[in-house]
């Protein structure tokens, strides 16, 4: 399997100061959603909670962009825990960035101009969308190269990876059946994540074991599951990067077709999380599986400002915003510890018998 770079190792975590300086050691479940470039807000809010020495994360579950940070993070913590971690997917993303400078699809100068993320008047990206509708991958990129594959194969020492103890869920769409399905530590390679996030219209569907793999946002964005039935954490956090709600509604073209993708990719996850709801509600809260989902813990973090960025910005790769994302996960993250960190462990913060109301 490939093996990553060698990485100084890091050091270990400082004791936080103040109450959570001798607060017991929850275990913590995470799920990540995936969104491209918009990947980086997830980054920044690992970032922050990774600084919390009471929380141990157990396992995650991620798609997409979110499944390459749960594999980044799972190796990195299999070589330096938390710290080492952090510096892992701080050299993921600069590796992105820096494969993205060369890159047709860059920002148009009235993009710059006007302070916009997005590439919506970038002649590369106009000229790839239309392509896109009239030919296929296998037309236009008939070698299937992704830039991602590099980094994967440089960056993630699969061998270490199966050794985690980080579990992992990364999930992939099935082109055959339309089916998820779920890799675990021991499965993950470089194509298993490039084909969690293998979107139809710009790559290759990807072939594992003698099966074609799409995107895995189709079928599970991300699946949370086995986070239920695989992990001892009773607390899984959720990070949400697709908006669920837009206060416009779309009358553009493009804006047509980015509200049809955000609502294709968030279904899977709202539907699972009804059953999740509805689950919650009928288990039996004494022993068996019953428990693990009568007894499970919501948290959610999300943004309002990945809203106001159109689909074109997640194929912006450049620094500056990858940066920006980063830090407005980690000030998302830190709001959300400061207003419910002392609930995690105790108690839901994110509530989903809501969802139950709007069947």
């Amino acid at each position: 399997m490939a093996k990553a770079a060698s990485r100084p190792v890091a050091k270990p975590r400082s004791p936080v100061s103040g109450d959570d300086a001798s607060r017991p050691v929850v275990p913590v479940d995470l799920a990540l959603q995936g969104g491209g470039s918009h990947g980086a807000f997830t980054w920044g809010v690992l970032d922050r909670l990774l600084e919390e020495s009471w929380i141990e994360i157990s396992a995650v579950s991620g798609t997409s962009a979110g499944a390459m940070n749960a594999a980044v993070l799972a190796d990195g913590w299999a070589h330096g825990g938390a710290e080492g971690a952090r510096m892992a997917l701080d050299v993921y993303w600069r590796r992105v960035s820096k494969a993205a400078a060369f890159s047709p699809l860059q920002r148009s100068p009235l993009d710059r101009l006007l302070g916009r993320w997005t590439l919506d008047t970038s002649p590369a990206y106009i000229a790839m969308d239309m392509m896109s509708r009239l030919a296929s991958p296998y037309d236009l990129n008939p070698l299937g190269f992704n830039p991602l594959t590099a980094i994967l194969e440089d960056g993630i020492d699969f061998d270490r990876l199966v050794r985690s103890p980080v579990k992992l869920f990364i999930t992939a769409t099935n082109v055959r059946t339309g089916r998820g399905r779920i890799f675990r530590n021991s499965e993950i390679t470089p194509d298993v994540l490039l084909a969690s996030a293998c979107l139809p219209t710009m790559f290759q569907a990807v072939e594992i074991d003698g099966e074609p793999y799409w995107d895995g946002g189709f079928a599970g964005n991300p699946t949370i599951t086995p986070l239920v039935r695989e992990t001892d954490a009773q607390d899984t956090i959720l990070v949400q990067i697709n908006p669920r709600e837009r206060a416009q509604t779309p009358r553009t073209a493009a804006e047509i077709l980015n509200r049809l993708n955000e609502i294709s990719f968030n279904s899977p996850l709202m539907k699972e999380l009804r059953m999740i709801a509805l689950l919650r509600q009928v288990a039996d809260p004494g022993n068996g599986e019953g428990a693990r989902w009568a007894r499970m813990r919501t948290h959610r973090i999300m943004t309002d400002k990945l809203a106001e960025f159109g689909a074109s910005s997640k194929l912006n790769a450049e620094w500056e915003f990858l940066s920006m994302l980063k830090e407005e996960g980690r000030s998302s993250a830190d709001d959300f510890l400061k207003e419910h960190g002392a609930k995690i462990g105790h108690s839901s913060t994110a509530d989903l018998d809501i969802l139950l109301a709007e069947c």
